[in-house]
């Protein structure tokens, strides 16, 4: 078949645009790419930043977003992604992106609820800090060295690596970053033993406004006070924190039990709300609120799940105290090592291989809007009845209560940045897709 003259210059047209969008980079690019070579002692400079005509660009973008609400065409994408795999790198994006006159968005592990690490209502650069991702254990100084574009879950592996009582207080998700976790205060289910991650960091690295690094020295006590809880990338880009390990014991305790209201589910709520709060601290307890049919009837599933960090025997003994409304047993309670519990908590199926804490991939992403509460009083059973009754109205709403009290009551609020210590009973964060 032969192809009429026009057609194949019409190819030829559409061919040659196609070669030369990706063979020449727009001005901003080159603008970038010569502040960086004029600082970065390396050959190989441009594998550091990706341009949005970049065949990886997308795949680089969206492997880190992990709500959907901030992956449709109308978001803003950043002009570039630099990829740092040294802190030189992190350095150079501070100083080349000023000269340049973006803005730089800075992303650990992508999951603020807001996408503020990766979006923006302006042009801007995004630097991904996922290349910098080292974890260095010293069980002898019980500490670690972790990089900020590390994730949760490949710090937990590397502590399990070298002792199997030794864990550290944060959060449940494994695919979390570590820069903007730590830096934003986060906390998991040791937060009524040791409070918050932040109460943990002896140390940091950070790249100031002028590509400064700095440690903990350098940048003085006040700087080191706000990047501990007022978040990491507000003051500058911290590319690593020196964390204190803590202890955990050989065999720790993980339970859950469902009630619906038709079930003394009311009674397990209300109750909750101060027995959570002011139990043993070596129990956590998490309260689930979700919608739920049961025998054809719309009402509301009650879900406690908790982890003690001892024995069943003593757990039992504890809640049968304590919490008698939530009729805990032995068979809804499981003992396991600590870094199984994480992987519980993460809802991996038992017998699961922690080497699933190093997979980066992001495989659960939906469209979520999240908000959160603090509450100092219990909502009274007539506030719980309403509650129900707006729920069940709703489908697609779930609230998800993680009790306080503990060593939250014991820290002084100007400890760090964070301040919601004493005086919260728990905190609610609202869920709705």
């Amino acid at each position: 078949m032969e192809i009429s003259k026009p057609l194949l210059v019409f190819f030829s047209l559409v061919f040659f645009n196609l070669s030369f969008s990706w063979a020449a980079p727009d001005p901003t690019y080159q603008s970038l790419l010569q502040c960086l070579s004029e600082i970065i002692p390396s050959p190989n400079v441009s594998a550091v930043i990706v341009s949005n005509n970049n065949p990886s660009f997308a795949s680089i973008l969206e492997s880190r977003i992990h709500n959907a609400r901030f992956n449709r065409t109308s978001t803003l994408k950043p002009t570039i992604i630099i990829t740092p795999s040294d802190e030189s790198h992190v350095s150079a994006a501070v100083i080349c992106s000023q000269k340049v006159g973006f803005q730089l968005k800075i992303r650990s592990g992508g999951h603020d609820y807001e996408a503020l690490s990766y979006t923006s209502d302006k042009p801007f650069f995004l630097l991904d800090m996922y290349n910098l991702r080292d974890v260095s254990v010293d069980i002898p100084d019980e500490s670690a060295w972790v990089q900020t574009g590390a994730t949760l879950g490949e710090l937990y592996y590397h502590i399990w690596e070298k002792s199997s009582v030794h864990g550290f207080p944060a959060g449940v998700c494994p695919t979390v970053g570590v820069g903007g976790h730590i830096g934003g205060a986060g906390y998991g289910t040791m937060i009524r033993k040791y409070g918050l991650t932040t109460d943990y960091v002896i140390d940091a690295k950070i790249v100031d406004v002028n590509g400064k690094i700095l440690d903990r020295k350098a940048m003085g006590e006040d700087l080191f006070w706000a990047i501990r809880g007022a978040g990491g990338t507000n003051f500058g880009v911290v590319t690593a924190y020196k964390i204190k390990l803590v202890k955990v014991p050989e065999k720790v305790t993980v339970f859950r039990v469902e009630r619906f209201l038709d079930n003394n589910g009311t009674e397990v709520a209300f109750k909750w709300q101060t027995v959570g709060a002011t139990t043993d601290p070596n129990l956590f307890t998490r309260m689930l609120l979700q919608p739920n049919m049961k025998d054809k009837q719309r009402t509301v599933k009650v879900t406690v799940m908790g982890l003690y960090l001892g024995d069943i025997n003593g757990l039992l003994t504890l809640l049968n105290k304590d919490f008698p409304e939530l009729r805990l047993n032995k068979e809804n309670c499981t003992e396991m090592p600590w870094i199984d519990s994480v992987l519980c908590w993460a809802n991996f199926d038992l017998g699961t291989s922690p080497n699933v804490l190093l997979d980066r991939n992001n495989t659960d992403t939906k469209f979520v809007k999240r908000k959160s509460d603090y509450v100092q009083t219990p909502i009274p059973r007539d506030g719980l009845e309403s509650l129900w009754q707006k729920m069940v109205q709703n489908e697609k709403v779930g609230l998800t209560c993680n009790s306080y009290g503990g060593k939250m009551d014991e820290i002084d609020p100007k400890e760090s940045a964070f301040p919601h210590r004493k005086g919260n009973l728990y905190k609610i964060q609202y869920s709705i897709n």
